[in-house]
């Protein structure tokens, strides 16, 4: 009898969220799991060599990581689904990869209904036939949860790293959490590594001033969660003694936001209708920092996101009515780290002369 020809499944690199991928992959699917490289300048330069040139800068990044997965090992890709121009993208980047001669089984969750039972049933079947159903849920719904314990703790961990009194625990109790996510292969291991850096967190001595400067950060998905897409902004932030807010994250626009419906209703006098897959989320999250009275608000899109381009003109009403600073930033592949500090630094600046006076 032949042997059975196990797969090896790979999903674009994205922020931290691949350890969620992995564990689904290999505990729910019973398949294995090609972890992508860490995205680089040569994961860039890749994508962009190959995509259409007016392309996010998203899709090139993406691309590039597809070929770095492929590079090393891969047989079959997951391209997600999306309500922008990522919906019509995973076609292309098929084509793109099959034209450089690359041989694989590539799923395109744009194909199908994931909100419907039946769809989704046969995408998980397409990885294995054979599946259980209910123990694919129930170990799915175990990384939904690492999801979940990733986005509370990259929350309270860019809310307080800039005050570290220890010089580093923070941020070593934090990529120690990461690397028990990605080694996780049971819910002990997630349940486990969660405690535990909720336990060190805690410990870990803070020199936080009563009234920190607040930084509210909003923006297209994929660049505003990815550190490496937007030059490690947050951590930048944070190094400058700011406290960070992030709304937009896996966790609060996929598995929260639709049971917060009142979100559109908040901003009913803004925006009458749904603008785009993140643009309502960024609006109501800019009013919500600017009645909260935050020191100042930073939007994120990449080149040429039309949903995020129409969020601008709302954020400028914001900025006008409550007096809050907005940071527009925008990113392509030749953005600088040294024109981004320059910027970061001159926000920095103003908000905290602002904060002085007021």
């Amino acid at each position: 009898m032949a042997e059975k020809k196990t797969r090896k499944i790979s999903f674009p690199r994205y922020a931290e969220y691949n350890c969620a991928f992995k564990y689904i992959t290999e505990q729910a699917l019973g398949a294995r799991f090609i972890m992508p490289p860490a995205l680089t300048r040569r994961t860039m330069e890749l994508g962009a060599k190959y995509s259409p040139e007016f392309v996010c800068t998203p899709f090139k990044t993406i691309l590039g990581s597809m070929i770095e997965s492929l590079e090393a090992g891969a047989d079959t890709l997951l391209m997600t689904h999306g309500l922008c121009r990522l919906g019509y993208y995973g076609e292309l980047l098929e084509q793109i990869l099959r034209d450089l001669g690359y041989q694989f089984d590539f799923i395109n969750l744009s194909n199908y209904d994931m909100s419907r039972k039946k769809d989704m049933l046969k995408v998980v079947r397409r990885f294995e036939p054979k599946v259980n159903p209910a123990r694919f849920l129930a170990q799915f719904m175990e990384g939904v949860r690492m999801v979940e314990y990733l986005d509370e703790i990259t929350a309270v961990y860019y809310q307080n790293c800039g005050f570290d009194a220890s010089g580093g625990t923070y941020k070593r109790a934090y990529q120690d959490f990461l690397t028990a996510m990605y080694s996780a292969h049971s819910r002990a291991d997630v349940e486990a590594g969660y405690r535990a850096v909720r336990s060190a967190l805690r410990a870990i001595p803070l020199d936080k001033p009563q009234h920190p400067l607040r930084v509210g950060v909003a923006g297209e998905f994929y660049t505003a969660m990815d550190a490496f897409s937007n030059l490690d902004l947050e951590q930048k932030l944070a190094d400058m003694g700011v406290e960070v807010h992030r709304w937009m994250n896996v966790t609060n626009q996929f598995l929260r936001y639709g049971r917060q419906p009142n979100l559109r209703v908040k901003i009913q006098d803004l925006c009458q209708y749904e603008m785009g897959p993140t643009a309502t989320a960024n609006i109501w999250w800019a009013r919500e920092c600017a009645e909260r009275s935050f020191d100042g608000l930073v939007h994120i899109k990449s080149a040429g996101c039309t949903p995020e381009i129409d969020v601008m003109p709302v954020l400028q009403t914001i900025s006008r009515d409550y007096k809050i600073p907005v940071l527009y930033l925008t990113y392509d592949a030749q953005t600088s780290d040294v024109g981004l500090q320059t910027r970061l630094e001159a926000f920095y600046d103003m908000i905290e002369m602002r904060k002085k006076v007021l």
